[in-house]
């Protein structure tokens, strides 16, 4: 097992703090870390040298990830500070890989993540948390001006949640419009970004399930490390669409018909 340093994952510690200090059961705490795989996350946590963008590019490393970039001529890297909007298929070795290839390029970017991620130390100096359990956080709203206002790039996936398999076909839930109303407000151009990948059968099974169940709680999020585990020398296309500018999203349509839009032009990117 890999040795806990002050970079990985102390699950026991994670959920009491999300638990408000109630006492969780040492059996559960070790049942969650297998189904987390925990060992795996804490091996590629301390691994994985350096904070934010290197620390990305490094998790891509180890993984293996092999990532074909097609599009990245579209965005000129002037200075301009971008907003990405992203599908989201992979949950995870997605989001880590496209930090690595827009900080790379860009020299700076900053990420929309779930909160939990904050847990990863060396991740967090990057990552903008959205609370996906119970209240957002009350801070989210200066998070997201200071982001949007700032000369770092903005990697967002605007569906909130990894993509599931909706009639047949893995795609994202419908897109919020948030990232329209910030980049227009700070002027900030959107680049669609199309990245193709899908998860496991299983994962597509074990989500719609839940959906059928009507289950609140979010097993497709919990099973995400599971699917980062089966990421391990996979092959992936990231392609990156030209820049929407700000003049364009006009008031002929609404934030959310426009966030609709660009979702379309993610998925046409091929």
């Amino acid at each position: 097992m890999t040795p806990a340093n002050d970079k990985t994952i102390d699950l026991g510690k994670v959920l009491a703090l999300k638990f408000k200090g109630k006492r969780i059961p040492r059996l559960a705490v070790r049942f969650l870390e297998r189904f987390l795989r925990i060992e795996f996350i804490n091996g590629l946590i301390a691994s994985s040298e350096g904070e934010g963008i290197e620390f990305c590019r490094n998790v891509t490393r180890n993984l293996d990830l092999h990532i074909t970039v097609e599009g990245l001529e579209n965005v000129p890297a002037d200075g301009t500070a971008y907003t990405f909007a992203s599908n989201h298929p992979l949950g995870g070795a997605d989001g880590v890989s496209l930090c690595g290839i827009i900080g790379e390029h860009f020299g700076s970017v900053q990420m929309t993540v779930n909160d939990f991620l904050m847990y990863v130390k060396p991740l967090a100096p990057i990552c903008i948390p959205i609370n996906k359990f119970g209240a957002q956080l009350r801070e989210l709203p200066a998070l997201l001006d200071k982001a949007f206002s700032s000369s770092d790039q903005v990697l967002i996936f605007p569906a909130g949640l990894c993509s599931r398999k909706i009639d047949g076909i893995v795609q994202d839930l419908p897109w919020t419009k948030t990232f329209v109303r910030k980049s227009i407000e700070h002027g900030r151009p959107i680049v669609p970004v199309h990245f193709i990948g899908e998860n496991s059968r299983f994962f597509y099974r074990i989500t719609n399930l839940s959906k059928r169940l009507g289950l609140k709680f979010n097993i497709g999020m919990a099973c995400l490390p599971n699917e980062m585990y089966h990421s391990v020398h996979h092959s992936y296309r990231v392609i990156f669409g030209k820049p929407i500018l700000p003049a364009e999203l006009d008031r002929s349509r609404t934030d959310a018909q426009w966030a609709d839009i660009i979702r379309k032009k993610v998925y046409n990117l091929e």
